[in-house]
């Protein structure tokens, strides 16, 4: 007898490996009996006006999984939708329930970061208040941002880091190839609101053949504006390169974030964040009209998030675990939990997965620890380099058609 129907939905900002996730839990879905694997199409938004497609049309054909991880962004289709507060809305989370039932689904797998997270907890919490027993909510991790606790890491920080150490490293070495007398300050922001686990994947550029950042700047620590351009202009007159590393995020004693510096107002998302976004551009000024030294601002943005032709293999096949765990979970009977990666080996490395209850994630946002960030707070330690750089060992070569890489594109986005 078969397990019934499942769906999976993906929400918040994509990763070069959360399809394959999605491939995991198809696959393992298939292999625990389940009859149907539906894809939400666009997240929980999309799932609550009955937006779904059948998954066989495009992963019965192992070689679609294949294609599947070395597609990056969001093969369904993501979202940025708040949940409103069960009391403030349970019709929201009825119909939920009610396209659930209309389609014979009995188990809802979402794959996403904190929002995502708290999503499958609330889902969870109203099944449990109506006492229902046959519907289960599973969450499947990933965010580039690294931030979700419990686990050791999450599945698409490790493929952001490749790209981030990759690109860093190129940047250093195009600046280093002109020998002015006076410098270029070359700052590269990157992803980070409040925790700064990306910009610090600068410094694996660092090695045998490159010099690496001059100073990296994460959000954990205050930005001190007056520290900052003293380094600066101490570097100027000691290299004929300066590269530096900054989160978007990192913010005065004030509590004022560097990007709205200058009045600059920032937008806000439907999560109620700021959209951050010029930090670089805002220091590259600063130091311009402080020191008359030519600057360059380079902002990654979405490229460290979509760079499936750099992704980790060891970043693909955890993320694709992590799917298949979570469908083998469900199909246990489990509900509310997550799967999180707890790190056994470190060399080798080896990491296990393991199962842990959603309400002790969802919400809850973990930093880089001290341990990772230089006392004078503008350098990453070797103890980080040690974590991070068995994340990023391997690659998938892509299907490359017409000397670009082959993506699987589903035809129903188009249509939403």
């Amino acid at each position: 007898m078969g397990k019934g129907n499942c769906v999976v939905g993906q929400s918040g900002g994509p990763t070069a490996v959360i399809n394959a996730s999605i491939g995991g839990v198809y696959y393992e879905a298939k292999k625990q009996g389940y009859d149907k694997v539906y894809g939400m199409i666009h997240g929980i938004e999309g799932f609550l006006q009955g937006s779904i497609v059948d998954l066989d049309k495009y992963l019965a054909d192992p070689m679609g999984i294949e294609l599947l991880k070395r597609t990056p962004s969001a093969f369904l289709g993501s979202c940025r939708f708040k949940m409103p507060k069960i009391d403030a809305s349970p019709e929201t989370y009825q119909k939920v329930l009610d396209v659930m039932d209309a389609n014979d689904i009995n188990t809802l797998f979402y794959a996403g970061g904190n929002d995502s997270m708290d999503t499958v907890k609330m889902l969870s919490d109203f099944a449990a208040e109506k006492g229902i027993k046959d519907k289960y909510f599973m969450g499947v991790p990933k965010t580039i941002d690294n931030d979700l606790p419990i686990t050791d890491h999450c599945p698409g920080y490790a493929s952001a880091c490749k790209y981030i150490g990759t690109s860093i490293k190129e940047i250093i070495r195009d600046n280093e190839s002109f020998g002015a007398a006076k410098p270029t300050i070359v700052i590269v922001e990157i992803m980070g609101r409040h925790a700064g686990w990306l910009t610090a994947a600068a410094a694996l550029a660092k090695g045998s053949d490159c010099s690496g950042c001059d100073a990296i700047y994460l959000p954990e620590r205050t930005f001190d504006l007056d520290a900052f351009m003293e380094k600066v202009k101490y570097l100027s007159e000691t290299k004929r390169s300066v590269v530096i590393a900054v989160s978007e995020g990192i913010a005065t004693a004030d509590g004022k974030f560097v990007c709205e510096a200058g009045g600059a107002v920032l937008p806000v998302d439907a999560f109620g964040h700021k959209q951050l976004g010029g930090t670089a551009a805002n220091l590259c000024r600063i130091i311009a009209k402080e020191t008359g030294l030519k600057t360059r601002a380079i902002e990654f943005s979405t490229l460290q998030r979509a760079g499936s032709h750099i992704a980790s293999l060891t970043d693909i096949n955890e993320a694709f675990a992590a799917g298949r765990a979570s469908a083998k979970a469900a199909a246990e009977g489990k509900t509310a939990m997550m799967p999180v990666f707890k790190r056994v080996s470190q060399d080798p490395y080896l990491c296990a997965i393991d199962l842990h209850d959603i309400h002790d994630i969802a919400n809850v946002e973990k930093a880089v620890p001290e341990e990772f960030i230089t006392e004078d707070g503008c350098g990453i330690t070797d103890a980080y380099l040690d974590y991070a750089r068995p994340l990023i060992m391997g690659e998938l070569e892509p299907v490359f058609v017409d000397g670009l890489p082959r993506h699987l594109v589903m035809e129903e986005l188009a249509e939403f």
